[in-house]
C-alpha cells in the first residue's frame, strides 16, 4: 500500500510531501489500518488562519482534511507520514 501526506498552508505557505510503501514494514497491517481509518472524511469545516491544509492518498483514493478538524486517525497517520505533529 502506497500513502502519501501532502500538507500545505501553515504561516509561512511551505508544502511538505512525505510517502510511504507499506509493503514488508514490520507495521504494514497497523499502518493499513490507520490509512483507511484516515480516508473517511471528517466534518467539512473549514480550517484557521494559517492553519494546515492535508491532503493523504491511499493507492489512489484521496481525501482532504484541515487543521484543527482532523481526525485521531488522520492526525496519527500524518505524523507518522510526515514524521513531525501534525
Amino acid at each position: 500500500m502506497r500513502i502519501e501526506v501532502v500538507r500545505t498552508g501553515g504561516f509561512a505557505g511551505i508544502e511538505r510531501r512525505a510517502e510511504v510503501d507499506t509493503s514488508g514494514r514490520a507495521d504494514e497491517d497497523e499502518l493499513r489500518d490507520l490509512a483507511l481509518l484516515a480516508l473517511r472524511p471528517g466534518p467539512a469545516a473549514g480550517g484557521v488562519p494559517d492553519g494546515f491544509s492535508y491532503r493523504i492518498t491511499v493507492d489512489g483514493r484521496t481525501v482532504s482534511c484541515r487543521d484543527p478538524h482532523l481526525s485521531d486517525a488522520q492526525r496519527s497517520l500524518i505524523s507518522r507520514v510526515l514524521k513531525e505533529g501534525a
